[in-house]
């Protein structure tokens, strides 16, 4: 994409997002090793979407849960698989001059299966 038409975008995490990250963190330095695969699997796909807010697939409004609506205004969600187990949530926010994404939460496949009412 040629320079000019690039979208500059802040990347956010949530409150709870933060908390649960500085946790996974803290594992990490505490030699846990399916934390260390996370966080590793977290951070790239936060470079991912630092450089492109679309690389995830857009939530269907039908799939939406009043969690989301209600905790955080929720308008966008998206998520991004960041392997075949863990998904990432994130919203988009602002507009065309200031955008925000920001990332909700993060979930193994069968919580984010049962949370958008996929099973």
């Amino acid at each position: 994409m040629p320079r000019a038409c690039q979208s500059m975008h802040e990347l956010r995490y949530s409150p709870e997002f933060e908390k649960d990250f500085a946790k996974l963190k803290a594992k990490t330095l505490r030699g846990d090793g399916e934390a260390r695969y996370l966080l590793g699997l977290i951070e790239k796909a936060t470079t991912k979407l630092a450089e492109n807010r679309e690389a995830g697939k857009k939530i269907p409004r039908k799939l939406w849960p009043l969690e989301y609506v209600r905790k955080y205004d929720v308008t966008n969600p998206w998520k991004l698989s960041l392997d075949s187990y863990w998904r990432l949530i994130y919203t988009l926010l602002g507009d065309q001059v200031n955008l925000f994404l920001i990332c909700l939460e993060w979930m193994d496949y069968k919580e984010y299966d049962r949370k958008f009412k996929y099973r």
